[in-house]
């Protein structure tokens, strides 16, 4: 019944970040709005939305002390792949961990925002097969 449609940015510089979420995430730009942009990646229904704002918003939560987490992630097929292209741009990245089952890495928009991104295990009871498979 429910799907998630678009998940929304908050970024400081328009101009600047339609730039960016185009050339580093492969986004394509569906159309604007006065103070925003909308985006669908080439191989996925959910949309992205950028939303100027004054000043920079958290895209993450804390969970206890200093851990945080991100309200989303970004879902990949080769983990490797995808830190070596955001690094070979000059994209501000961290190491790749692997956390069993799922492999995963952060990265950071012009704006500080982080990212997670994430491969899972074809064993995973969360990789997207597993889950479809059960609830099929």
């Amino acid at each position: 019944m429910f799907k998630v449609g678009s998940i929304f940015i908050p970024v400081t510089d328009m101009k600047k970040a339609i730039n960016w979420y185009e050339n580093n995430l492969g986004v394509r730009k569906i159309g604007s709005w006065p103070g925003g942009a909308g985006f669908y990646f080439p191989n996925s229904s959910t949309q992205l939305g950028l939303v100027e704002v004054s000043t920079p918003q958290p895209t993450e939560f804390v969970i206890k002390g200093s851990q945080k987490n991100a309200y989303f992630n970004f879902l990949v097929e080769d983990i490797q792949q995808a830190h070596d292209q955001l690094t070979s741009k000059g994209v501000v990245t961290t190491e790749i961990e692997d956390f069993g089952g799922m492999k995963g890495f952060d990265f950071f928009d012009p704006d500080g925002n982080p990212f997670s991104v994430v491969d899972e295990d074809i064993e995973s009871p969360f990789h997207r097969e597993n889950v479809k498979k059960k609830w099929d």
